[in-house]
């Protein structure tokens, strides 16, 4: 009673045919689950006949029939009486094996929700189903619906103990019909499936997965795995696979690292869930870390709960225990692979190297597994990090991932290999490598990492203005300093920040940055000083530079224009805001080269 007022309890009504409507339109995202539906309720209705009575060879028979468009699936398994094909099999969400499973346990029991026929009514304009029953073997009945809201049922003769579905196809539908099209789809859906499946005459489940076989030679297991993963990998042929072990409530998988051709960044993770043995998805990447892009797997569980559909799980504590597991189980596989299979494991790093670099940051793991044993792009070629260290002495160098100019020439000179920064995760996996060995690391085109390169040496006030006077101009500054190797007279080095005030001061930039973010950034650069663009190192140990500071006749002004001429050219580095002029170097070399001459 509310204020005074007695409320009334009334029945609610249900629109079956247009829940049926919107079930069936709804529900699965392609006919073809129909197909998988009717096989899971086969299979049930088998394990059914195994717990309740004796069955010792269950199988199930998918017959396409292309002249009639019908499709087939028939059982051994218990079949139905009456009262059990009205409350069952003609009750909406009704389902025998929820019931089956709680009272046994079983987990070969596949269905959950009693919608699975349901989806017979989508792709048939009529659904005729003969069934005797364990219970009454002499006895059968005949199912008879167009739509699932009406159906006739009336006596048959016996027929062998199981159930027959026949679909008559809408023509939308025909495909169906076609032998090799129900084969390829049962292939994909009912391939772990316990009981045997035939379509029509040729078994699809005939190879059980790798981990169900007691194989010892492990020459033949390994076979036996690859084979397995080529079938659920036919466009990227597995270069190598890796058991999937010590997953949680029994889960079992075989994951594999892919050989397609691929940008580091892509994902192109591929994992096929089964569960109780019946496909529920075949994207069900999530399963895989983000950084194993280049593996694919197929995982088999029995504690992930499908969604209605069974096109998907719910992303519940046992899908996150399992996710979990996945990763430790990847992470120990290619563990053993580099310690256990040498050929496999110099194929993966050839096939997959920048997408390890990019993985071992995200997963301390493996890191430490692939941290000497990856290789990072350098200035000499593909190195591992402890090879870069050996040859740079005391100091990793890393660029920023700008384009190299006076580095590239200065390392070359040196000897000493630069990691490229500007590839795939290379900065970030030499920073993390460095860190890990406490060894010094410098970033070339930084201040920091400048100052690490050229010791700048106080001079006389004198010498000073000599050097500006002849190496300098109104725009470059000329800095004494002390660098290696001394054969190498000269380096010129760009201000990037006068070429970033530069650049926000073009009035081309305007229309691409945003006002508030173009405020900002002139917030930082306005108290730069634009007068000086570069940085002439000049290097003191180098005899040239030597000569130069105490000649004072026409060679020593030609030595100078050859001087600011190779210090122009060897840079060769092209900064937004800055301007080169090379030609007008080329011109300034050739001058002085023929006043010598």
């Amino acid at each position: 009673m509310q204020n005074g007022r007695v409320s009334t309890l009334h029945q609610a009504d249900v629109d079956l045919g247009g829940l049926l409507a919107v079930l069936a339109d709804n529900l699965y995202s392609t006919p073809v689950v129909a197909l998988r539906e009717l096989v899971q309720n086969a299979h049930d209705s088998c394990t059914r006949r195994q717990l309740e009575d004796a069955l010792d060879r269950p199988q199930i028979v998918v017959e396409a029939d292309v002249s009639a468009r019908t499709l087939t699936i028939t059982d051994n398994g218990a079949g139905l009486t009456r009262d059990e094909v009205q409350q069952y099999l003609a009750t909406l969400g009704a389902g025998y094996t929820r019931l089956l499973r709680e009272e046994h346990g079983s987990e070969d029991l596949i269905g959950a929700f009693g919608l699975g026929f349901l989806s017979a009514y989508v792709i048939a304009e009529r659904v005729v189903v003969t069934t005797t029953s364990y219970q009454d073997p002499e006895r059968g009945w005949r199912f008879v619906s167009r739509d699932g809201q009406r159906y006739s049922l009336e006596p048959s003769e016996a027929r062998p103990v199981g159930t027959e579905v026949k679909l008559h196809l809408r023509k939308s539908y025909s495909e169906l019909s076609q032998p090799a099209r129900v084969h390829h789809e049962l292939r994909r859906y009912g391939a772990l499936l316990k009981h045997p499946v035939l379509a029509p005459d040729s078994p699809v489940n005939d190879a059980p997965p790798p981990w169900a076989q007691d194989e010892p030679n492990p020459w033949t297991l390994k076979r036996l795995r690859m084979a397995f993963a080529e079938r659920f990998e036919p466009a990227m042929k597995p270069l190598c696979t890796l058991p999937l072990e010590g997953l949680p409530d029994g889960a079992r998988g075989l994951a594999w690292i892919q050989d397609g051709a691929r940008y580091a960044s892509t994902d192109s993770r591929k994992v096929t869930l089964f569960v109780r043995g019946m496909l529920i998805t075949d994207d069900a990447r999530e399963l895989l870390p983000e950084w194993a892009g280049f593996c694919g797997a197929v995982i088999v569980s029995d504690a992930v709960v499908p969604t209605a559909s069974r096109e998907d799980v719910k992303k519940d504590e046992a899908y996150k225990r399992l996710q979990t597991a996945v990763v430790s189980s990847l992470v120990k596989g290619l563990q053993q692979l580099a310690t256990g299979d040498s050929a496999s494991w110099a194929r993966v790093l050839r096939r997959h190297n920048e997408g390890l670099l990019g993985a071992s940051l995200v997963d301390t793991q493996l890191f430490l597994l692939l941290k000497d044993r990856l290789r990072v792009p350098t200035s000499e070629g593909p190195l591992p990090m402890t090879e870069v260290q050996r040859r740079s002495q005391t100091q990793v160098l890393v660029s920023t991932g700008d384009s190299m100019g006076y580095q590239e020439v200065l390392y070359n000179a040196l000897g000493r290999p630069v990691v490229d920064g500007g590839r795939f995760a290379a900065l970030p996996f030499a920073t993390r490598w460095c860190q890990e060995r406490q060894v010094p690391m410098a970033q070339v085109g930084t201040d920091d990492g400048d100052s690490a390169l050229f010791r700048p040496t106080s001079v006389s006030e004198g010498s000073q203005a000599l050097l500006q006077e002849r190496l300098g101009d109104a725009t470059t500054q000329v800095v004494p300093a002390r660098f290696s190797p001394a054969s190498l007279p000269v380096v010129r080095v760009p201000d990037r920040d006068v070429a970033l005030k530069r650049r926000l001061e073009n009035e081309e930039t305007e229309g691409r940055i945003a006002s508030g973010l173009l405020a900002l950034a002139r917030n930082y650069t306005q108290d730069i000083e634009d007068t000086i663009e570069a940085r002439l190192y000049v290097n003191l140990d180098n005899p040239v530079v030597q000569k130069l500071l105490v000649a004072h006749d026409d060679r020593a002004e030609h030595a100078a224009h050859l001087l600011r001429a190779i210090a122009e050219l060897t840079c060769r580095e092209r900064v937004e805001g800055l301007e080169t002029d090379t030609l007008g170097a080329l011109k300034a070399l050739t001058s002085a080269l023929d006043a010598l001459f």
